[in-house]
């Protein structure tokens, strides 16, 4: 027995006499039983559907014989030969050496051989090659072979694995991801409702065009289609949200697949998915591991110089210009200041593209519509002309549509999407604004927005400081908390918002410094925040340039319930995450849609928890505040733990 490889599974105390009991030797699982006084192992796996012997039992037959029973459907097995009753030898187990020493049991195996290279080690290599550095998902059944493949990176430290308790969460945290970096992050299901579960985050990516990469389990090729268990399409289910979607085949092309569906969520800032069956994931493999050598052209769209003209007599001829900018606009809000600056024209935001300037900066209006300022409503009314950039012109953000405007977009079907616009000019911001800079003038009649830019200010925050004394009773005013959290976050914090009343208070009474902002743009998906904080986290290990930055989330208690176990992932990881949440035992926005509609309110009301009791309970910070007095306090502690912490602030619905 010198060839064989001795491990312990037990001691000999865990396993009473009479009983079986599953154990594991290195990867091999393993059926151990103690009957007689004598101890056997065999292979844990019943032959019939690979029922879990080691949760069966020891039964005596008519003529005293010893026989395991598989616990799924009463298939019999001698434990020490493996045989079965009547000795068929082709339903028989596999039975190891089994040698007690000193209390303890070992098993004897022979010597592992090296590992034979998959299918989806060279996918997984090649996810690497592409940049794929996070991946979120839950490990199971239907996808084992390939989390074993990136399991292998992650042990070699070329990716990072975060596992997550709801597949909705991991969906959320790559989308977000997608949303800081511009580069996507992967997400891992099983078949079936693992695969589901993804949908909401992957429209949530989607419509807000951030890069994502599914990849989901599938059952075996060979029960494809008649009902097998957990056998849907997931080619049907993801086809509307997914821009590339494939099976991957054991004739597949295997590295390119991976190449083409990163190619598409890079390219179309959009979802790609592949799906895996559970037979082809641990299939051999010899083909090379694919790069994005040779793969990916320039991203540079410049202008047509007719437009860059006709932009430029506009923009030097206005009276009242104003710019407007989104999300799209974030690689180039240097360029842009230094626009404003030479035109002395005031810069408002989209609510996506909240943090784009400081708001401490002179020609900064703040948040424009529904979540948005008095500032730069006033703006938007006095302007002759808007620049706009990277906008998408929803009616959340109300962009006047009978304003002279310029519109500067990439993508050509987003100019004039909704409605004529005076100029729309093709090719990336960036290039535009590098076109136009050197050319651009204050037209000599320009009316001094920068001062009254400065009134409005003053105006604005008197207003809210007047608010602050509303606080009753009933709670803190959300004033307080964002006037507070103003003060006290880090001027580079990355900071995820839900929806609800407690995101348009963040919109309208938050001051940035220059903070990124993530939020569920187009979708507006309840509790999105605190996944994409995990997404955004797990950004700040990855990218260099976002190392250190604190994550801050954001939320209301109804955001908050949807995916509030997400906090033990984070605890988990060591995430430094600080999430403030706005508690009111109501979905207050819904409520205030009903009162609007002069319907009865209706099933707004919750039931909670103490949450920042529920956060000790996972391992985080948590505290609990009733009063704004109390807000930036506990805020200031919270930001200073070095991981998750809760904040959980006792508000008024109706002070918004």
């Amino acid at each position: 027995m010198s060839d064989l490889d001795w491990i312990k599974v037990a001691d000999a105390a865990d396993l009473p006499e009479g009983r079986v009991k599953t154990v594991t030797a290195g990867t091999t699982s393993i059926c151990l039983s103690h009957f007689d006084g004598q101890w056997a192992a065999m292979d844990n796996r019943c032959p019939h559907q690979g029922g879990p012997l080691g949760e069966g039992s020891i039964e005596r037959g008519v003529e005293g014989q010893c026989w395991i029973r598989c616990p799924w459907h009463g298939w019999d097995f001698d434990p020490l030969t493996g045989a079965p009753p009547g000795g068929h030898e082709d339903t028989g187990q596999k039975t190891y050496a089994v040698d007690v020493r000193d209390g303890e049991v070992f098993v004897g195996l022979q010597k592992q051989p090296e590992h034979i290279r998959t299918v989806t080690d060279a996918m997984a290599e090649t996810m690497v090659n592409w940049g794929i550095q996070s991946v979120f998902g839950m490990v199971g059944h239907s996808n084992l072979g390939l989390s074993d493949a990136i399991r292998r990176r992650v042990a070699d430290g070329e990716m990072r694995y975060y596992g997550i308790r709801h597949e909705g969460a991991a969906a959320f945290a790559a989308s977000a991801y997608g949303k800081l970096t511009g580069r996507p992050a992967a997400c891992l299901t099983i078949a079936g409702p693992g695969a589901t579960n993804l949908l909401t985050g992957m429209w949530d990516a989607k419509v807000d065009r951030a890069p994502v990469l599914a990849l989901t389990g599938q059952v075996q090729t060979q029960v494809f289609g008649p009902g097998a268990f957990q056998d849907i399409d997931l080619a049907s289910a993801f086809q509307a949200v997914s821009r590339f979607s494939q099976p991957v085949l054991s004739t597949s092309k295997h590295t390119e697949l991976v190449s083409l569906a990163v190619k598409n969520a890079l390219v179309e800032r959009d979802v790609s998915h592949l799906i895996f069956p559970d037979d082809v994931q641990t299939l051999p493999s010899d083909a090379p591991a694919a790069t994005p050598e040779g793969r990916m052209g320039g991203t540079v769209v410049k202008p047509a110089d007719a437009d860059v003209d006709a932009a430029l007599d506009m923009l030097n001829a206005a009276r009242r210009p104003m710019i407007v900018i989104g999300h799209g606009a974030w690689e180039a809000r240097d360029q842009i200041i230094a626009l404003a600056e030479t035109l002395g024209a005031p810069v408002v935001t989209t609510f996506k593209g909240k943090g784009l300037i400081p708001d401490s900066h002179p020609l900064a209006a703040g948040v424009l519509g529904r979540s948005g300022t008095p500032i730069a409503s006033w703006f938007m009314n006095e302007a002759d002309l808007i620049l706009s950039l990277g906008t998408s012109f929803s009616n959340h953000t109300g962009i006047e549509p009978s304003k002279p405007i310029i519109q500067v977009d990439f993508e050509r079907m987003q100019l004039g999407k909704f409605h004529p616009v005076a100029l729309p000019v093709w090719g990336e911001i960036g290039a535009f604004c590098d076109a136009i800079g050197p050319r651009l003038n204050k037209a000599t009649d320009a009316v001094d927005q920068v001062s009254e830019l400065a009134e409005r200010w003053e105006i604005w925050r008197a207003e809210k400081a007047s608010r602050l004394a509303e606080e009753g009773a009933r709670g803190v005013h959300s004033a307080a908390i964002f006037e507070a959290l103003s003060r006290v976050a880090p001027a580079d914090a990355i900071i995820a918002v839900d929806v609800g009343n407690n995101t348009y208070s963040f919109g309208r009474y938050f001051e940035t410094k220059g903070q990124r902002v993530l939020m569920s743009g187009y979708l507006g998906s309840i509790g999105f925040s605190l996944p994409a904080a995990l997404g955004a986290w797990a950004a700040t290990q990855d990218i260099a340039d976002l190392k250190g930055r604190k994550v801050i989330s954001i939320s209301g208690d109804g955001g908050f319930g949807q995916y509030a176990m997400e906090l033990t992932t984070a605890v988990k990881y060591g995430m430094d995450i600080t999430h403030v949440l706005l508690h009111n035992d109501e979905l207050g926005k819904i409520s205030k849609e009903q009162r609007a509609g002069e319907w009865e309110v209706w099933e707004t009301s919750l039931v909670n928890p103490s949450f920042a009791a529920f956060a000790r309970l996972c391992g985080a910070h948590g505290a609990k505040v009733t009063r704004g007095s109390e807000v930036e306090a506990a805020l200031v502690e919270a930001l200073a733990v070095k991981g998750p912490a809760l904040v959980e602030v006792m508000t008024d619905a109706d002070l918004v």
